[in-house]
């Protein structure tokens, strides 16, 4: 195995081309050479057209010939350029930069291979595929010479006229080669094994206890008791109501969605958009593979989902592009940046049959096929949990400042949760804490494998969020160090420059509906401006003006939630 993975780590294409690599390998199995009746009629072709090219230049005379020998030269060169590019495109190795991927990875064609079950009356009926898959060529890394390996980010490009955050390249495998490189087993979970929810159906809960209903009210001892990991845990982890996650818990979900949800089994792309606060970014260079393989829900209220419907020309039978909407209703928060963090962070309840799950915010443009993100940021680096840092701040109580300064959240309630923090040990961030790279995540991307000690570690990060403020980047490293202190797992945390490779930053809703209204051409990303074209006759581009409109002052996060507030005792309870 290891010669032949070898080999196909220098070929791409679909996964016909990697069977025939490998079958023609054995006799009989090459391409016949022209010969016997059909060599001759190739032969007798060509003489003719030999003459035909000797009369011409005949009566073109010699002046005339040398020009029609330069376009025959010219010809040749054009093709031979043409047929180079198409070499080029069927490489494996894509050093992606500039949010662009190449187009060996968008002309892919691969058939079905976790298609959902369809609903037929009171059964379910497989769908039937047109196209048969081929035996799954699996690859190790063990024996698979990586054609990444050896590549390092370069140093950024020193430009004075630009500053701020900018992508840099990542280097990507081809999609069947990361198919192929998906491990068969899940991951070993450290010490966990078994993590079961708290279901408090029929039990009310202590309301002097912080956190709200649909979160179960956990008290501080059981808030504490969820880090004592062992074996086999129950711990709240949201929808502590109801029959089943979306079933009569807040955060309520049709149950035809449910049953779609059920059916993803392998890999879900998702987002949410609440309080109609974000425009849909539509994914792009995405294979044909991802597309009939992975799901791709988008979570909305009612509210963005009446905007949509009377704004998208693409909103088709609750689908918009790639994603499918699901209306969410019976909201547990009024905060709808705390609503996007139940599936930010619980996808693994909502999605139960997922291997693997993509989180990317809805303010983000998804550029890069996501088989490439689970092979580049999980697979390749034998990880579970994958999330990049903060570009600038690596310390949270600088990041709690920041929030204060930004009016992102009320400032009582972070100086709060940054004391209480810090009575429990927490400190600055510095060089000592290697490995740890960092204590604030940029967090609006997450990829992650969907075993019991990821999941476990978002539960308790979303109860955090639920405890104290819905600013998740202050609570992460709590969460991460007091598992890792216990069982020496932690997510990984990868560049941000890294991360703007694969998703393109957008406006806010509210801002970009400003700017068309005020007549601007709203840039498509922040990450790389638009280029300026040259006025007629001028020599330079005319100087860039900044946006005429104001934006409007964002209004601070409120922690008031749809459930009776918690009585002044419970702070001290705490």
């Amino acid at each position: 195995m290891s010669g032949s993975a070898a080999g196909l780590g220098l070929r791409s294409g679909s996964y016909g081309s990697l069977a025939a690599a490998v079958g023609g390998s054995g006799g009989g199995g090459g391409v016949r050479k022209a010969g016997g009746r059909g060599a001759w009629a190739l032969r007798g072709g060509e003489k003719e057209r030999l003459q035909l090219l000797h009369r011409a230049l005949r009566l073109v005379g010699r002046r005339r010939a040398g020009v029609l020998l330069l376009l025959a030269v010219a010809s040749a060169a054009v093709f031979c350029s043409l047929f180079a590019v198409v070499k080029d495109d069927s490489s494996s190795i894509s050093i992606v930069n500039n949010f662009e991927v190449p187009n060996a990875i968008q002309n892919s064609v691969y058939p079905s291979t976790t298609r959902p079950l369809m609903m037929s009356g009171n059964q379910y009926s497989s769908v039937v595929n047109k196209i048969e898959l081929p035996n799954r060529l699996h690859l190790s890394y063990a024996n698979f010479t990586h054609p990444c390996e050896g590549f390092s980010v370069p140093p950024p490009l020193v430009d004075k006229k630009r500053t701020g955050p900018r992508p840099c390249p990542v280097c990507y495998v081809s999609v069947d080669q990361a198919f192929a490189l998906m491990p068969l087993q899940a991951s070993p979970s450290p010490v966990l094994k078994n993590l079961n929810y708290i279901s408090e159906d029929g039990i009310v809960a202590n309301l002097s206890s912080q956190g709200s209903a649909f979160g179960g009210h956990p008290s501080l001892e059981q808030r504490n008791k969820s880090f004592d990991i062992s074996e086999s845990m129950t711990v709240h982890c949201g929808f502590a109501k109801g029959k089943k996650p979306g079933q009569g818990t807040g955060f309520d979900i049709k149950d035809d969605d449910l049953l779609e949800m059920e059916q993803c089994r392998e890999l879900v792309v998702a987002s949410a958009i609440f309080g109609n606060y974000d425009m849909i970014q539509h994914p792009r260079n995405i294979s044909e593979f991802s597309k009939a393989n992975a799901c791709f829900y988008m979570f909305v209220d009612e509210e963005t989902e009446a905007y949509v419907k009377n704004s998208s020309s693409l909103y088709n039978n609750n689908k918009v592009g790639l994603w499918r909407l699901v209306v969410v209703q019976n909201l547990p928060y009024e905060d709808p940046r705390r609503t996007g963090k139940i599936p930010k962070l619980l996808l693994h309840r909502l999605f139960p049959n997922v291997r693997f799950s993509v989180w990317i915010d809805a303010k983000l443009e998804l550029v890069a096929d996501p088989y490439l993100l689970l092979e580049r940021f999980l697979w390749r680096r034998n990880t579970t949990f994958a999330i990049s840092r903060h570009y600038k701040r690596f310390d949270v109580f600088e990041e709690a400042e920041a929030n204060k300064a930004a009016g992102k959240y009320d400032n009582a309630s972070i100086d709060y949760q940054i004391e209480f923090y810090r009575n429990e040990g927490l400190s600055h961030y510095s060089p000592a804490k290697f490995p740890i790279t960092s204590d604030v995540p940029e967090g609006c991307v997450i990829i992650r494998e969907h075993i019991p000690i990821t999941n476990l570690f978002t539960c308790l990060w979303f109860n955090e969020v639920d405890r104290f403020t819905s600013r998740d980047q202050i609570s992460f490293s709590t969460v991460r160090d007091k598992i890792r202190a216990r069982v020496g797992w932690m997510p990984e945390m990868f560049l941000d420059c890294e991360r703007r490779n694969f998703v393109v930053q957008a406006y806010h809703r509210e801002l970009l509906e400003q700017m068309i209204a005020s007549g601007r051409r709203p840039p498509s990303t922040t990450d790389a401006p638009p280029s300026r074209k040259l006025r007629p006759g001028s020599r330079k581009a005319p100087p860039s003006k900044k946006p005429s409109v104001k934006r409007k002052k964002e209004k601070k996060s409120s922690s008031r939630r749809r459930v009776p507030k918690p009585v002044p005792g419970g702070m001290g309870a705490m």
